[in-house]
């Protein structure tokens, strides 16, 4: 019984670590801070040749718009690579319809492991035509996606930011398609 619950306390851990480690990362990328020197920054390293990193690299403007069911949108605002291997695809979930959105189920795809985790974007995918492979969302070991989960419902006008972690594709590839059950799928760029 006792290695029972020390698996159990392990895995919580795990997660825990995997949350702040999250948080921590999400508020890094937020802003605050001195926006001179991150301009400054930036410059520096586009001037230098080599090529913006994702976060230099965003602007105003989504590197994809999806269209859901229930006026639902998906604006895909940015892409992140990490040296572990990971792919970090974020942006935010926006209701542009006139009344209360209900995320769909069906958004955590068909696997038995995610949907009973409750309401994610598990089911989420990257399709790299070149290269001819299709990257699912990760997955903790206990199954859970690394994904934003358990969704409200939407009022008029709410958007929400949600992230997806995917397996990150070999460096030569720049363009994948994103899809995403009952959306539209569009293409994005990512930086190497």
């Amino acid at each position: 019984m006792s290695n029972q619950l020390t698996r159990r306390a392990c895995r919580g851990m795990v997660a825990l670590a995997l949350a702040a480690g999250l948080s921590l990362g999400a508020a890094a990328c937020s802003g605050g801070g001195d926006d001179g020197k991150r301009e400054s920054s930036a410059s520096a390293s586009k001037g230098g040749g080599s090529a913006p990193s994702p976060q230099e690299g965003q602007s105003s403007e989504p590197l994809a718009e999806l269209k859901g069911p229930s006026g639902l949108m998906l604006r895909i605002t940015g892409t992140e690579t990490d040296s572990g291997g990971f792919l970090t695809v974020s942006g935010e979930l926006k209701n542009d319809g006139s009344k209360v959105a209900v995320v769909p189920a069906q958004l955590s795809g068909n696997e038995t492991e995610i949907i009973r985790n409750g309401r994610s974007l598990g089911g989420a995918t990257l399709v790299d035509s070149k290269g001819k492979k299709r990257y699912y969302v990760l997955r903790d070991t206990d199954g859970r996606p690394l994904t934003t989960t358990n969704f409200p419902n939407l009022k008029a006008g709410e958007t929400l930011p949600v992230f997806m972690q995917f397996p990150a594709p070999p460096a030569e590839t720049t363009e994948l398609t994103f899809q995403l059950p009952m959306f539209s799928a569009g293409a994005i760029e990512i930086a190497g």
